[in-house]
């Protein structure tokens, strides 16, 4: 079989459609139709079927495309080992982050990147509307995303995870509200509180899905806003608290206070993750042990003595 046809059905697998392979790959839909239907005369069982207005893959196609991604990581890992033995690592690396990781970690990694010669990294932001980081691996080297815990559908796509680091979540309050006497927030203290929200299934969505499990009474958010800096300044008014992460929440002189909560779950592990193929390339390995270091540097200037 076509090793290049095989690498399209991988691709099919990870993006869902013949036209986002065609747009991946630089190719036109009837082209990559073209070379999935030869690859299927070649296996000689039906590789795709449709469904709908779509098309997936059948078992057999799933079998391939797996088979697709074991053969991408066995080349990476061959011209890995031989790089290592020719030279330090080179190349452009893109990289992709949301954006209060992109606050934490990037100044500290595109610093360290001006004593690697020869290796670049071109960093993109997003805020997803619907947070699956999953569907940005094919598209970037190095993908920064945040979850509780590590979602199956990651690992089920063959993705590498490297943890980077855990971040608590706090309670945002005005510096004048009656809890910010308070060292650490119980859930009972907070219950009939209004909330500035963040998009639903968001991280800091489902703490208040944990609050009410431990009061049994929903909490009553009043707006629901993705940018964190909006939510500090609504919360600096007195509209509502919020759920907001320790590390990057400004706190100080801008009339808000935070404070830690206890009896529930309230934190996000913030990752690293890519391709297999990917993650075995030299220069990819050195930029996300450099956000490991940095990341653990972060991570320190918090943690307690």
């Amino acid at each position: 079989m076509d090793v290049r046809r095989l690498e399209l059905l991988r691709e099919l697998a990870d993006r869902g459609s013949i036209t986002a392979v065609a747009q991946a790959t630089h190719r036109t839909p009837s082209g990559v139709s073209q070379q999935l239907k030869r690859l299927e005369q070649e296996a000689g069982v039906p590789l795709t079927a449709r469904v709908g207005r779509g098309i997936q893959l059948t078992d057999a196609g799933e079998a391939l495309a797996e088979t697709a991604r074991r053969i991408a990581l066995a080349t990476a890992e061959a011209e890995s080992l031989w790089q290592e033995f020719t030279r330090s690592p080179t190349g452009t690396v893109t990289l992709t982050t949301f954006p209060t990781a992109g606050q934490m970690l990037l100044p500290g990694l595109l610093t360290r990147l001006g004593e690697e010669p020869g290796l670049d990294v071109v960093v993109t932001d997003h805020d997803l509307a619907l947070p699956d980081f999953a569907e940005l691996a094919p598209d970037f080297d190095v993908v920064i995303a945040d979850s509780q815990g590590v979602p199956r559908h990651w690992s089920e796509r063959g993705l590498t995870v490297v943890p980077l680091m855990v971040e608590p979540f706090d309670i945002a309050m005005p510096e004048d509200h009656p809890l910010a006497q308070k060292t650490v927030i119980r859930p009972a203290d907070v219950v009939g509180a209004s909330w500035i929200g963040s998009p639903v299934g968001y991280p800091y969505d489902r703490v208040h899905d944990a609050l009410a499990a431990v009061t049994g009474r929903a909490p009553r958010i009043v707006q629901r806003v993705m940018d964190n800096l909006i939510v500090e300044a609504l919360v600096a008014a007195g509209v509502g608290l919020a759920i907001l992460p320790r590390f990057t929440t400004r706190s100080h002189g801008n009339g808000l206070v935070t404070r830690p909560i206890s009896g529930v779950a309230a934190e996000r592990q913030i990752s690293a993750i890519l391709r297999a193929d990917r993650a075995v390339r030299p220069s990819v390995r050195r930029v996300v042990q450099l956000l490991r270091e940095e990341a653990e540097l972060v991570s320190s200037r918090y943690r307690t003595p």
